[in-house]
């Protein structure tokens, strides 16, 4: 009996470190801890952080109801219960002067893509095919010298163009 008092102890005490980190409240029945377990959230933690992406929609609809407040402490509000900064609304509201909505999307990051050439296909099979005549040339110069050689050594007249004579 006096292991089981030491396990429902020690889980109680560990549901409560969770609690306190996870900011739940304390339950006054030490059985009902073990069955919220499950409750406790995943406490890895990602390696990068995510960044957040709002919408034009989201920061049209934001700037619009901080235009409607009235007085720093409704605006502030505002910014806490939305999870913003005073700099995301001065951020918005540049991007919305310069007079597009295309300016409150958020633009990509990272290198830009670039546009294939319509012509590199067409300059590919140019080069394959001025390899494949070069290579076709060169054999036949090397045909021609041999030809050349066996005139020689036979003591018949050459004539490259094959014209008899």
């Amino acid at each position: 009996m006096e292991k089981k008092h030491m396990v429902l102890e020690r889980g109680t005490e560990e549901m409560e470190g969770a609690r306190r980190a996870t900011g739940i409240s304390s339950v006054s029945d030490p059985t009902a801890g073990l069955r919220e377990i499950h409750a406790v959230p995943d406490p890895e933690v990602p390696e990068k952080a995510a960044r957040r992406r709002f919408t034009g929609a989201y920061k049209l609809r934001i700037l619009n109801e901080a235009e409607a407040c009235k007085g720093t402490s409704r605006c502030g509000a505002l910014l806490r219960r939305e999870g913003l900064y005073s700099s995301h609304l001065t951020t918005w509201r540049r991007q919305a002067e310069k007079g597009s909505l295309e300016a409150l999307f958020p633009r990509k990051r990272g290198p830009k893509t670039a546009h294939p050439n319509p012509l590199k296909k067409r300059v590919e099979t140019l080069e394959k095919e001025t390899q494949r005549l070069r290579r076709q040339l060169k054999q036949a110069e090397i045909i021609i010298e041999v030809q050349k050689k066996i005139s020689e050594i036979l003591h018949l007249p050459f004539d490259p163009k094959g014209e008899e004579r």
